[in-house]
């Protein structure tokens, strides 16, 4: 089995180890109007230079209705494009691959953060500069504002975002994209049985109920033939009747075949459900998306080198971190040294802290 410092290669990226850094969102854009700020360059800057092998941007909305709050990043302008690209540079510098995560929240849209300036909860009322929220079928989604179901033209134009939103990104130079699935947002309201109450072509059985995410995967493939691309899956809804791991091994394996390189098996987000939260509580999800022969990345509280190499152990392609990275920004570093491994990832001038 590979070390979790031993480099893997994705589609002609090769990455310099397999310890990566999960998008996270910041809510961090008080100008709210998508483009990300000297605030996002420090931030970045920070994880690009702690050793990790792929750095992966926070959920960046495709169109402005898809943000989750006003003050998320986005990739629908060429303001943002330009924005992002400083910060790509460095992380290149810094020996990182960067992606990007291409994002609609759909139902979840409109809410206010817990700080800056729309800081509250639920939703943003429109009169306050919300706006009305989509999603596959009409309804609330943990509480917020109901959200009206697209028509089969109007989710084609999702696609066309989505596309729109990949094209950009490589014009920003990322060394590849991340079709977000899941956590409750518009592709994984399409994908649940808890939530897609359709009839159409993009409702029904589970093939259906892919059929919106399959076409963004093609559609970004077809656009950007050797971009690598990522699609995180909430691989389980917790909740009976909701998609099963079972169901995200199969899902994988169609947008592997539509394009994809690998899977990110994440969770839950669409409903409220008895998540058994702890360490690494869902690599269990990523392991039964590897067992069919597509690769997987394992994340959610993975705190230790010795864990994530367990994770890697156990078939995973490569393990994430999101809080640990927060508290520590040159984790991959440390979790390489606890293993015994000697690396260059160490920013030359921090040479004195090793």
């Amino acid at each position: 089995m590979p070390s979790i410092t031993d480099p893997m290669t994705i589609r002609g990226l090769t990455l310099r180890n397999r310890i990566w850094i999960a998008p996270m969102c910041m809510y961090s854009v008080d100008a709210l109007d998508g483009v990300p700020t000297a605030w996002h360059r420090v931030h970045y800057g920070a994880l690009a230079s702690g050793g990790t092998g792929l750095l992966v941007v926070e959920a960046s909305a495709v169109v402005p209705e898809g943000r989750i709050s006003r003050q998320d990043t986005g990739i629908w302008s060429d303001e943002q494009r330009d924005a992002w690209r400083p910060i790509v540079d460095f992380a290149h510098e810094r020996g990182a691959a960067i992606g990007i995560q291409l994002a609609h929240a759909g139902a979840k849209s409109s809410t206010r953060p817990a700080f800056g300036p729309d800081a509250g909860s639920g939703s943003l009322a429109i009169a306050d500069g919300g706006w009305q929220t989509v999603s596959s079928s009409a309804g609330s989604v943990m509480g917020l504002a109901d959200a009206r179901a697209l028509s089969v033209d109007e989710a084609r134009d999702v696609v066309d975002a989505f596309v729109a939103g990949a094209v950009r990104a490589a014009d920003a130079g990322f060394d590849l994209v991340e079709v977000h699935g899941a956590h409750g947002y518009l592709l994984h309201q399409f994908l649940s049985p808890l939530w897609n109450t359709r009839d159409d072509e993009l409702g029904g059985d589970l093939d259906g109920r892919a059929t919106l995410l399959l076409e963004v995967v093609r559609a970004i493939r077809a656009a950007l033939p050797t971009m690598p691309i990522v699609v995180r899956l909430s691989a389980t809804d917790w909740t009976e009747g909701g998609l099963t791991a079972d169901d995200a091994a199969t899902i994988s394996t169609w947008a592997q075949e539509a394009g994809a390189d690998l899977v990110d098996a994440s969770s839950g987000g669409l409903v409220r459900a008895a998540i058994p939260v702890g360490p690494g509580y869902q690599a269990h999800l990523a392991q039964h998306i590897a067992a069919a022969a597509v690769p997987a990345s394992a994340v959610g509280l993975i705190e230790t080198g010795e864990q994530a190499q367990a994770i890697v152990d156990s078939g995973v392609d490569a393990v994430r971190v999101a809080r640990a990275a927060l508290r520590d920004p040159h984790l991959p570093i440390r979790w390489a040294r606890e293993l015994g491994v000697e690396v260059d990832w160490a920013p030359a001038q921090y040479a004195r802290a090793y």
